[in-house]
């Protein structure tokens, strides 16, 4: 039961609430190393404080204020990488980790998740936004680059000559890209098409998924607590 993961949070506070203790479990010491963090960066913070505004009333009050902020923001800082971090690392090998990952993709994305898969647990995603339809594969290399060959095609004649059809391997291998690099990956390819040709293209891409049978993820849903702790650090 204790790795069970926690409903979902409402308000801010409760979704920091939420990441930190999804951060806790493979991240021990994060409460130490937040304390830390807050010390060092507002204790900097306040000797410069003192340096600028010297040590009467006013300046003293300035320099407390101005340590604590700083502290504080030096500390979502580091607790919004580490928790990223360990999201990663416990979604990382499972099945739809990588649909996870790109459900972090910000305003501009369309992602549906598990367009195409094998009864081996081989997954194709599929991503649409400014650089075009992006297919993303997770599995077995060997098995998945011919399930993404053949979903390449498919999207190919839909995207009619005029949209790039790119595709990708989330893993670790040679040319593929890891897990915790597939966002900024995605955020990375160059634009190519234009807002309104991305409203043309879902349309027709609407047509194509009626055309075949829902795809399940299969065998247990697409994590989701990548997604809660990025969204405690954004609010």
């Amino acid at each position: 039961m204790s790795n069970a993961t926690p409903p979902p949070a409402k308000g801010r506070l409760g979704q920091m609430r939420q990441a930190y203790t999804i951060t806790k479990r493979s991240d021990r010491n994060i409460g130490l190393i937040l304390l830390l963090t807050f010390l060092l960066t507002g204790g900097v913070a306040a000797t410069l404080g003192i340096l600028l505004f010297g040590t009467g009333v006013f300046g003293l009050i300035i320099t407390i204020l101005f340590g604590l902020l700083i502290g504080i923001l030096g500390m979502l800082i580091v607790f919004g990488r580490r928790a990223e971090k360990a999201a990663y690392a416990q979604v990382e090998g499972q099945v739809g980790a990588a649909a996870g990952a790109l459900q972090m993709l910000r305003k501009g994305w369309e992602v549906k998740p598990a367009v195409a898969f094998t009864k081996n647990q081989d997954v194709v995603h599929r991503v649409v936004g400014r650089p075009g339809i992006v297919l993303v594969g997770e599995g077995n290399p060997s098995r998945v680059r011919n399930l993404l060959a053949a979903e390449k095609k498919k999207h190919a004649r839909i995207a009619g000559g005029e949209i790039p059809v790119l595709d990708l391997i989330v893993g670790s291998g040679e040319g593929e890209v890891k897990l915790t690099k597939l966002v900024k990956h995605m955020q990375k390819l160059p634009k190519k098409i234009k807002p309104a040709q991305m409203t043309a293209l879902l349309y027709k891409l609407k047509a194509l998924d009626a055309m075949r049978p829902a795809a399940p993820m299969p065998r247990g849903p697409v994590p989701t607590s990548m997604k809660g702790s990025r969204k405690a650090m954004r609010g």
